[in-house]
């Protein structure tokens, strides 16, 4: 039977010591570099004033910007140059609309025989019941991959630009994400614990099915992202944080994306070489069937799912 471990004893072990770098919460120089509080040199007056003139002196010549030479040529240039490529790219795009067939000529892209190929052949190529499921994660599913990828660029851009610093909204009394809100709305928290589960299982239940009729990962998972938004609303972040955190949301999406773009990697090979998959599209109708269309659906949901919650999160407090 084991025992438990004091804590002082356990920080020293090498457990310890690696799930702290491995996490990232320890600091390797904290403690270990010699460091010390740097102080203005002394300077006589002589010297205050000939630095004071030359601050003043590159205040004129480079950040005077009415009154800069160079700065005002490349202004100039500037609005010059962004009006020719205004006018360029008007041109190129006429010049391309001119060229599109008219509409409702029977040799349009519209009319051609892809369409035709997804819905005579789609089922016994893909192996999915639902038509959509099976052109947008199998015939075109790079397209969806891109679409994903973005959305996790988007979210790790709202990151830089709303996130907050902990330490100054502790100093500043802004940590406090209920100031605003009705304390313990009974209302509220009753009606979340009675739907957020419902929710979350319909999420999850679109998401497994979503090759077998209408939903999929971005439906499905924009179910799970407003189950999420509604627990957070009702019991606050200190209960949602003890399952859902910044790190969490982070190694689900890595997790997800690097899945996807292995499995469409993998098929794409195989395919693109007339190799025989050993991945079996399985009986139609089934929920193991479709081949990989069920996995590709599980990690669509899951990167949706955590932008929806990361972008209110975002927007709500500016942090986790």
């Amino acid at each position: 039977m084991s025992r438990k471990v004091p804590e002082e004893r356990y920080r020293k072990t090498f457990s310890y010591r690696f799930k702290t770098w491995l996490e990232g919460t320890k600091d390797p120089f904290l403690g270990q570099v010699e460091m010390h509080r740097q102080e203005a040199p002394p300077e006589s007056g002589e010297e205050r004033a000939r630095r004071e003139r030359d601050e003043e002196n590159l205040r004129a010549r480079v950040y005077d910007l009415e009154h800069n030479f160079e700065m005002r040529i490349f202004n100039r240039v500037y609005r010059v140059f962004s009006i020719l490529f205004c006018i360029f790219l008007v041109v190129m795009l006429l010049a391309a609309v001119s060229d599109l067939p008219a509409f409702g000529r029977g040799e349009n892209p519209v009319n051609n025989e892809v369409a035709q190929r997804y819905i005579e052949e789609g089922l016994e190529e893909t192996g999915a019941v639902n038509i959509v499921t099976g052109m947008i994660l199998d015939y075109r599913a790079f397209d969806t991959l891109g679409e994903s990828h973005v959305l996790f660029i988007a979210t790790c851009t709202v990151l830089i630009l709303l996130r907050r610093d902990g330490e100054e909204e502790q100093r500043e009394g802004r940590d406090n994400d209920r100031l605003y809100e009705p304390k313990d709305d009974v209302i509220l928290q009753t009606a979340a614990r009675v739907l957020v589960p419902p929710i979350l299982l319909f999420g999850i239940y679109i998401i497994l099915a979503g090759h077998l009729g209408p939903g999929g990962g971005f439906s499905g998972g924009a179910v799970i992202g407003a189950g999420l938004i509604l627990y957070l609303n009702a019991f606050g972040f200190a209960k949602t944080e003890r399952f859902f955190t910044a790190r969490t949301y982070r190694r689900t999406s890595f997790c997800a994306l690097a899945c996807y773009s292995l499995a469409k990697s993998y098929s794409f090979y195989t395919g693109a070489n007339h190799i025989e998959s050993v991945i079996p599209l399985g009986t139609p109708g089934a929920i193991l069937s479709s081949g990989l269309i069920l996995v590709l659906n599980i990690c669509v949901g899951v990167v949706v799912a955590g932008t929806m919650y990361t972008f209110y999160v975002m927007f709500r407090k500016g942090g986790y």
